[in-house]
């Protein structure tokens, strides 16, 4: 490994040993970051380490930690708030569905919830407040598309990525006018071994609808680079997105008020 440091500072990555995690962790390697790479594998994670740095020149490190655990994932919110040199958070870490809800185990639902809300949330404001007491920094939370159309897959993982954007959109407010930046990237279907994690298989779905891991993050890092607040990957028309904002803020004078609205009230 190299000892010099990277004027681009270290992104930290979680659940990097595979898939999305570790094609950010990649990318992020080949424009000159220094890395932190974060999971549960650590032999995995160290292997990975060891080939970007010799690939790249650049200083990879790793923190083993399980997100489904609260102190784990306090450890690496500690790490953020206390290595200077951490100016990227790529919040991925996260957990899919086996089965329907009505048939699901919530053992697993309940740990799903555990890395895809509680650990985002508690990284992902651990990194604004010391990226802002530092002056410079830049969060990625990866949503889902699946948190605009909840109604297409499993309740419970549709509710966590939508908390994923929520969580995205209301940090921005906060940070708009200082020097962290902050996006949220919801891909759809991905080539990854997640699927193959969760006993699924990419047979029955479209191929033209399932986008190259590759292609995604260099997409994604894409809209980063463009101060993109949300980035769809495969959206071409942005303004399709942007409707959506539209009409919240059309509602947005409705939602709260002194009556309840006539067709509320009793029948005379």
């Amino acid at each position: 490994m190299t000892t010099n440091s990277s004027t681009l500072g270290t992104a930290l990555v979680t659940g990097a040993s595979a898939g999305i995690g570790a094609t950010y962790a990649r990318q992020l390697a080949a424009r000159g970051h220094d890395l932190l790479l974060v999971a549960r594998d650590g032999a995995r994670l160290q292997a990975l380490a060891t080939e970007l740095s010799g690939a790249f020149g650049i200083t990879a490190s790793v923190l083993t930690a399980d997100l489904a655990h609260a102190e784990d994932t306090a450890k690496v919110a500690a790490r953020i708030q206390s290595d200077q040199t951490i100016a990227l958070l790529v919040n991925n870490a996260g957990i899919g569905p086996k089965e329907p809800l009505l048939k699901a185990d919530i053992d697993y639902l309940d740990r799903m919830v555990a890395v895809n809300v509680a650990a985002v949330n508690r990284l992902a404001v651990a990194a604004a407040q010391a990226f802002t007491a530092r002056g410079k920094g830049a969060i990625v939370n990866i949503a889902s598309a699946v948190a605009i159309v909840p109604e297409a897959f499993n309740g419970t993982y549709s509710a966590t990525k939508a908390f994923v954007l929520a969580l995205t959109q209301g940090l921005a407010t906060e940070l708009k006018d200082g020097p962290v930046r902050i996006q949220a990237v919801l891909p759809g279907f991905t080539r990854t071994e997640i699927f193959d994690r969760v006993g699924a298989s990419f047979d029955a779905i479209d191929p033209e609808r399932v986008m190259d891991v590759e292609d995604l993050v260099a997409a994604a890092l894409a809209g980063l680079d463009q101060g993109e607040l949300v980035t769809i990957p495969s959206l071409a028309d942005p303004e399709l997105f942007s409707r959506i904002g539209s009409l919240r803020a059309g509602l947005s004078p409705h939602l709260s008020l002194r009556h309840p609205a006539s067709r509320y009230k009793a029948a005379a």
